[in-house]
């Protein structure tokens, strides 16, 4: 029987999949599909070392890209620490998800958007600005939000500024709120979507949808507040039409990035019809019923045992992925 070890924190639910309960979830469907998952709660890196030192395992999966205490927010770290995926790397530790690598690049926005426009890849122009940087010139609107965050925090109609005073007056905000530079990009007005890629391989799968929210519970802007976020208030359903494109745009971005096992893409469309990317997600979201990720696989796998039948198969697809991905 394989044994899966599952890492989280405080921060679990800022970074990752989901907190304390969520963590459960997914023990029991790797549990329930025949295989064995124990759960390590880590406040920090004292007790993660421990952890993967004293618990016998197979491979390990990470709801932190690195030990923090914070959570409401994701940030990079203190400068001189490790990220848990550095450890697994330097360990040698089989673990589900992108390398060490590829993390710090997917969860550093402006990185993320350098790394695929070099590449080729459609995303917004893009600048990254602290208050000390002089503005470029920008076609405003323009989109202003923190540089290493997730789930949308930092995120509200205020993002959407019309002018430099705006521009100025947001990039204060989020520097004095998160610590950390604002990511500057184009504001895309149309349709959002996102792409699952799960597996590796002959497991991967490309996973496109479309976000649905109640229009009335945007405020000035179509966009997702950190409030939409997890709670069941945006809907995916599957795609009419550009299935082949998001599709692709999702599969450059997987190459460009060289993401693993469970990556979520997520693009809107220009002001002109284009599509292109926002974000990369590494550690997506996987509360039962809610979180973008078991929509979508419940959405082209369904279950006949209901949601949480599929919810395990989902899990169970990751792990036996990135199992076969070692040769286990």
């Amino acid at each position: 029987m394989k044994k899966i070890l599952l890492v989280t924190g405080p921060a679990g639910d800022a970074q990752g999949w989901g907190d304390i309960k969520v963590t459960k979830s997914i023990q029991k469907a790797i549990n329930d599909s025949g295989k064995s998952a124990r759960i390590a709660f880590v406040n920090n890196m004292d007790e993660f070392l421990s952890a993967i030192e004293k618990n016998s395992f197979d491979i390990a999966w990470s709801a932190l890209y690195h030990i923090s205490g914070k959570a409401d927010a994701v940030g990079m770290g203190e400068t001189h620490e490790k990220w848990v995926a550095d450890i697994f790397d330097e360990k040698g530790i089989p673990c589900i998800g992108p390398d060490s690598k590829t993390m710090k690049q997917l969860i550093n926005k402006t990185c993320t958007h350098r790394i695929l426009k070099d590449k080729g890849v459609l995303v917004p122009y893009h600048y990254q600005l602290g208050t000390a940087d002089n503005l470029p010139d920008l076609v405003y609107p323009a989109f202003v939000k923190p540089s290493f965050e997730s789930r949308s925090v930092g995120i509200s109609d205020d993002s959407v500024v019309h002018s430099k005073e705006d521009l100025k007056k947001r990039i204060a905000f989020i520097e004095s709120n998160f610590d950390q530079p604002a990511l500057v990009e184009e504001y895309l007005p149309g349709s959002e979507y996102t792409v699952l890629m799960l597996g590796n391989g002959k497991h991967q799968v490309f996973l496109p949808g479309k976000v649905m929210v109640d229009p009335s519970l945007f405020g000035k802007y179509p966009i997702l507040r950190s409030d939409l976020r997890g709670v069941g208030a945006t809907k995916i359903k599957r795609v009419s039409t550009k299935e082949e494109d998001l599709i692709e745009l999702c599969r450059q971005a997987m190459e460009a990035l060289n993401c693993l096992d469970h990556v979520r893409t997520d693009m809107r469309m220009d002001a002109n019809g284009k599509l292109k990317i926002i974000e990369v997600n590494g550690i997506p979201g996987l509360k039962p019923g809610k979180s973008w990720s078991p929509q979508i696989f419940s959405m082209y796998y369904p279950a006949p045992k209901g949601p949480m039948k599929a919810y395990q198969n989902l899990i169970n697809h990751i792990v036996s992925s990135a199992l076969a991905r070692y040769n286990l």
